[in-house]
């Protein structure tokens, strides 16, 4: 006897020969590469590139740490670094999640760019036109996506763990 799927786009679940439950992947589970919609890969490489820059930050301020940079707190600038590093990882996580179908990384995207638009207009209007833009854009495009029809119905999936009964 087999269950229904937790959702619509969840694999139908059916007993293995060991009793175990097992996934079957068809056509128009989210994980196929003929099924993800182009604006998935678009809000994965623009969520990825956010994720390199803040990398690459973390590594310019590890480096002006490790050359005695003057600081008003040591401390302060480690849990600094500390942050760019987790933020980084995250981002990362976030675009690799959303770029298989899972739907929780739609709000980690969401927020980032709210994030990244909120330093994006003081750096625009701060005298720096072309590094604001370079945020701005991006992120106004991504926000977009996240609420196409597309990007909506390929990332539904939840955790495709058996259940638990």
């Amino acid at each position: 006897m087999s269950r229904p799927p937790a959702s619509p786009s969840d694999p139908s679940s059916e007993p293995g020969d060991n009793g175990s439950f097992q996934h079957q992947r068809t056509p128009e589970t989210p994980s196929s590469l003929s099924g993800r919609p182009r604006p998935i890969a678009v809000i994965s490489a623009v969520v990825a590139a956010e994720a390199t820059a803040l990398l690459a930050a973390a590594g310019w301020y590890g480096l002006q740490l490790l050359t005695a940079a003057p600081v008003l707190s040591f401390w302060g600038a480690v849990f600094t670094l500390a942050l760019l590093l987790a933020f980084a990882s995250w981002l990362y996580a976030v675009a690799v999640f959303l770029f298989r179908g899972f739907r929780w990384p739609r709000a980690g995207a969401l927020v980032a760019q709210l994030f990244v638009l909120t330093i994006g207009f003081p750096t625009l209007t701060g005298g720096y036109p072309l590094a604001g833009l370079a945020m701005l854009l991006p992120a106004a495009v991504v926000i977009v996506l996240l609420f196409d029809k597309r990007v909506i119905r390929f990332a539904s999936r939840s955790a495709g763990s058996p259940p638990a009964l």
